[in-house]
């Protein structure tokens, strides 16, 4: 079972100081920023369920519909220059980091003019570019892959940081522990961050860890660990930034736990036996757009017709999005080898 929703409430709530003081300190631009790429995030993965229902996707997808305050929050605290790695529920990073919506779209649908050419779909979209190193489906490949792009980072002599992103399952393998480990005794640039959304695959994090929150594993590295609500955009920022600037200044990595909840199946084809309606619809409560939304609204930040605006704004974003995508041509076989290679 997830830790109680009353638990998550009380014990890991954001001090009404600090969020008072962070609403003060970040430009209003950004936050209404952060609120659209949540919506972005939310109305993206919305769409391409629907897309697959209508068997225009193909193979499989994993979404992280209810944990857009996660990835957003986290992003937010980067520079532009930063790097993240992610893994197979990253659609919200990559909107995070600023990706072409068009594009990724393409990519999702296997199309030509998409971001890794139609060769990547939904578990591997990249952008280059935007220092969105991208994802393999291989559960806890980020951790040992991030270790070696911030020793990169550390050879070059840089100050950028990356953020290394990957599930609660994932602190479960043994290459967690050994990236974790290594990036700590040699002080990388790194924040490993846990999307945790409580379940691997459909096993339960009480069931398959024998402490309570996945940050306590920190203290065995020497570094330091929180538990976020990760339902809370404004905490994840918080705690992020911290562990940003800690290991911008050399001090090493940090291990941030941000607790969510998915509100999909696993993957597509999850009927979700092993969890009750009543369970998913308390989670739905903490609803990270809606909270942050009403949180806006009462600092004066924005209006309740603002919020609005901003959801349709992304909602439209995202169906214009769709509509230019499908109209891409399909990879052809005379490319078909381009960009593929072998030693």
């Amino acid at each position: 079972m997830p830790i109680p929703i009353d638990e998550v409430r009380q014990k890991l709530h954001l001090d009404d100081r600090i969020k008072r003081r962070l609403l003060k300190e970040i430009p209003r631009e950004k936050l209404l920023d952060m609120l659209e790429k949540m919506y972005l995030s939310r109305y993206f993965e919305e769409n391409a369920e629907a897309l697959y229902i209508r068997g225009l996707l193909h193979g499989t997808m994993h979404l992280s519909i209810g944990m857009e305050g996660s990835s957003i929050g986290s992003i937010a605290a980067l520079r532009p220059t930063d790097y993240i790695i992610h893994h197979h529920r990253g659609h919200g990073h990559t909107i995070a980091k600023g990706a072409d919506i068009v594009l990724m779209m393409a990519e999702f649908m296997g199309k030509e003019p998409g971001y890794c050419r139609g060769r990547g779909g939904s578990m591997h979209i990249a952008d280059i570019e935007g220092r969105n190193l991208g994802a393999t489906g291989i559960v806890g490949s980020s951790t040992a892959t991030g270790a070696g792009i911030a020793l990169a980072l550390q050879m070059q002599g840089k100050d950028d940081v990356l953020l290394c992103f990957f599930g609660d399952g994932a602190t479960n393998e043994g290459e967690f522990h050994e990236a974790l480990n290594l990036a700590s005794v040699w002080k990388l640039p790194v924040v490993f961050v846990c999307d945790n959304n409580q379940y691997g695959l459909s096993m339960s994090t009480d069931r398959s860890m024998n402490v309570k929150h996945v940050s306590e594993r920190a203290a065995s590295y020497g570094i330091p660990g929180v538990t976020t609500d990760g339902n809370d955009v404004l905490s994840v920022y918080y705690y992020v930034s911290k562990a940003v600037e800690r290991a911008r200044k050399g001090e090493g990595p940090s291990l941030v736990d941000n607790l969510a909840y998915r509100w999909r199946g696993h993957s597509k084809s999850d009927r979700n036996l092993y969890r009750t309606a009543e369970e998913m619809d308390a989670w739905k409560q903490l609803d990270p757009i809606k909270r942050f939304g009403e949180t806006l609204v009462a600092a004066g930040l924005a209006t309740s017709d603002d919020v609005a605006a901003i959801d349709q704004k992304a909602l439209k974003t995202i169906q214009d999005a769709s509509e230019k995508a499908l109209q891409f041509p399909e990879p052809s076989e005379e490319n078909l080898e381009a960009e593929v290679y072998a030693p």
